[in-house]
């Protein structure tokens, strides 16, 4: 079993910033590409962002490109999401997930292990 555990979330004005962390147990996590996602109201869970096992891969919706980076610590069984000028629009639940062993990608259905999910609201 995997337990994935959002921290982070919160309210935050537009053009501020905002990390969310991902604590993961249960799991060799530093073998597996791990990703967040996110669901707002009424929409359907969308990608935001990968990193590949050891942290040389990543990869963003283009909605975020340019403000969201992603990151990984290994050592203490973490990822991030930096959350750089966030805009009203990116206020969701965010949730983090490993991805089935092998694969790499950024469709929710090849993610087996999610969390509980952190809201994120931006103020305009």
């Amino acid at each position: 079993q995997v337990q994935l555990v959002e921290s982070g979330g919160g309210l935050v004005q537009a053009g501020g910033s905002l990390r969310l962390s991902c604590a993961a147990s249960g799991r060799t996590f530093s073998s597996y590409a791990m990703g967040w996602f996110r669901q707002a109201p009424g929409k359907e869970r969308e990608f935001v962002a990968a990193i590949s096992w050891s942290g040389g891969s990543t990869n963003y919706a283009d909605s975020v490109k340019g403000r969201f980076t992603i990151s990984r610590d290994n050592a203490k069984n973490t990822v991030y999401l930096q959350m750089n000028s966030p805009k009203p629009e990116d206020t969701a639940v965010y949730h983090c997930a490993v991805i089935s062993p092998g694969l790499w990608g950024w469709d929710h259905k090849e993610y087996d292990y999610w969390g509980q999910g952190t809201q994120v609201t931006v103020s305009s």
